[in-house]
């Protein structure tokens, strides 16, 4: 059973890169599939694959603008409140109606 980390991980990294991802998965099917099937094309065609996808994902990485330092976030409140705290609630000892 996977662990939920790696379920997340997955999931990020099909929405992030889907073709990258695809191609991937596509690879490392035919691999398996050539490898445990004695089928040396298949297993040369997904190696193949998943190695162009990696390659693929890093050119996609590199050509990315580095991220640009964000603005401190403004603030809309200030910082200690205009109004002053409500007053305590006093509990009296009433009377309550018996519950039917």
């Amino acid at each position: 059973m996977m662990n939920a980390a790696y379920v997340r991980f997955f999931r990020s990294a099909y929405r992030r890169e889907p073709i990258v991802s695809f191609m991937i998965t596509i690879g490392a099917v035919d691999a398996v599939i050539g490898g445990v099937g004695d089928r040396v094309s298949l297993l040369t065609f997904g190696i193949g694959t998943v190695a162009l996808a990696i390659v693929l994902r890093w050119l996609i990485l590199q050509r990315r603008p580095a991220e640009i330092p964000t603005e401190a976030p403004q603030i809309y409140l200030p910082p200690t409140p205009s109004q002053s705290q409500l007053p305590n609630l006093n509990v009296q000892n009433k009377k309550r109606p018996p519950r039917s």
